[in-house]
């Protein structure tokens, strides 16, 4: 049996068990880099986040992520108490405090903070955001294309809670992710309410045709940096890129299908609900942008 795998697989790496995590301005050990149960985030869900690579002593696409992130707190109304500036010199200084310099993963986290009571209304927090970066080291170890399985669970419309939102809260797609696992495949290819193909749990969606790569309008789906690169990537090289309305049957017969994400780049796909795309190995159209997108990040 194919042992499963997860898009966000890396090497074992023994210095994880000793780095500094940032909690509010100060670095602590890992066993002590806590927060309340009170916290909003814990509690609710009530954050937002980023995830950022550094490659070679540079975090890729650092003001893009950091535009992201403080527009989502616009939209939920959360004020982050910091600067973009004081957040790049807070990643900054959790780097060297860890000693990383290239193939090093952060997640960056601010929550409404701390409730005085443990309830919903966002008036209960009143401490100030709680602001969290952990930084591992944390080079892609994924041993093969990923095994994809179509799921019930959708991303929904924006007027209730937007999928463009890098939101704490994430039950839905955990809940597509285990549907998937428990039909054999590493994780889950959900459609739009229209029923057209959308992303998948964790990853933007790109199937390559007749040489043209198709990914989905975009409207219901993670507004990903790493999907935007690959689209200009592809317009710069004159490969044809579309962002289009496409259906499983479309997939079902796609020479390639990769996903997108700031862990994993690209990932080949070579499993959808049990059909082989392609050859079921990384195909020469994912294989190029594979090269160029490792080029644009000094990779």
């Amino acid at each position: 049996m194919t042992q499963p795998v997860t898009t966000h697989q890396a090497e074992e790496d023994a210095r994880n068990e000793a780095i500094l995590i940032w909690v509010n301005g100060a670095l602590k050990p890992k066993a002590e880099a806590l927060v309340s149960v009170y916290d909003s985030g814990f509690m609710l869900g009530d954050g937002v986040w980023e995830g950022l690579r550094l490659y070679n002593g540079r975090w890729a696409f650092l003001d893009e992520h950091l535009d992201r992130l403080f527009e989502a707190a616009r939209a939920i109304d959360l004020d982050i108490g910091r600067t973009k500036d004081d957040l790049a010199a807070a990643l900054e200084e959790t780097r060297e405090a860890n000693s990383m310099v290239s193939d090093a993963h952060a997640r960056l986290m601010v929550t409404r903070g701390v409730k005085t009571r443990p309830f919903q209304h966002p008036s209960l927090s009143r401490q100030g955001p709680t602001l969290v970066i952990i930084m591992e080291h944390s080079r892609p170890a994924i041993p093969r294309p990923v095994r994809l399985a179509t799921v019930p669970h959708m991303r929904g419309l924006p007027m209730t809670q937007d999928p463009k939102l890098n939101s704490h809260s994430k039950l839905n797609c955990i809940l597509a992710c285990i549907a998937a696992e428990k039909a054999g495949a590493d994780e889950a290819l959900m459609l739009d309410v229209h029923g057209f193909v959308n992303t998948t749990n964790a990853c933007n969606f790109f199937i390559v045709r007749k040489g043209e790569v198709w990914t989905s309008t975009g409207d219901y789906c993670m507004n990903g940096i790493t999907r935007r690169k690959v689209i200009e990537l592809c317009r710069a090289n004159a490969i044809p890129v579309f962002e289009r309305n496409f259906s499983l049957v479309d997939c079902y017969g796609a020479d390639e299908a990769f996903l997108s994400g700031t862990f994993g780049a690209q990932t080949p796909v070579g499993l959808i609900d049990g059909r082989v795309i392609g050859t079921g190995e990384t195909g020469p159209v994912t294989a190029r942008i594979r090269k160029l997108y490792k080029h644009l990040v000094g990779a």
